[in-house]
């Protein structure tokens, strides 16, 4: 059961990479909002992935996003933030019975706030770092702010959408 997990995770990698690069790398709305839709490869990982694993899974999907985006490691800087993150939102966010062995924190199965709280709050810490990290620092501080802000919306819109579509209940990751 283990190596059929860790074939269907590196298969959901793959094809988040290819969505990303593929499909969302030309996606701009209004100049402002752009979606990062790989970060859902992160945050759909298991609640029991230790933070090494979840810290070098989200150094690999970095990397392989700066490469095609030739962005220097900025994706690779916000991935591994985040997932080092992740672990402290997980457990503020905990249910009062804690979370079951092998749930995966997806839509259909953690409800629509828990899902909403969870993904916003990394997703917009991810937006966060990159967008800051590409700026170079705080001069062009509202406008990053609101790349951030319309970023985080759209990305978080998507990985919506895709939750709706593509992931049933009874499956995991």
């Amino acid at each position: 059961m283990q190596g059929i997990s860790i074939i269907a995770q590196v298969f959901y990698f793959l094809i988040y990479v290819l969505l990303q690069v593929v499909l969302m790398q030309n996606v701009v709305l209004f100049d402002v909002a752009f979606c990062f839709l790989y970060i859902g490869f992160l945050l759909l990982l298991p609640f029991e992935a230790g933070a090494v694993r979840l810290m070098i899974l989200g150094l690999l999907m970095g990397l392989c996003v700066d490469i095609f985006y030739n962005s220097f490691g900025i994706h690779a800087a916000a991935s591994v933030f985040i997932m080092y993150l992740r672990p402290h939102v997980v457990s503020v966010l905990a249910p009062r019975g804690g979370y079951e062995t092998g749930m995966t924190p997806k839509l259909k199965i953690m409800g629509v706030e828990w899902f909403a709280a969870y993904s916003l709050i990394l997703i917009f810490l991810h937006h966060l770092v990159l967008f800051f990290v590409e700026a170079g620092g705080f001069e062009m501080f509202f406008y990053t702010l609101i790349k951030v802000v319309a970023s985080t919306i759209f990305t978080f819109v998507v990985i919506l959408i895709i939750q709706y579509l593509f992931y049933s209940s009874k499956r995991s990751i």
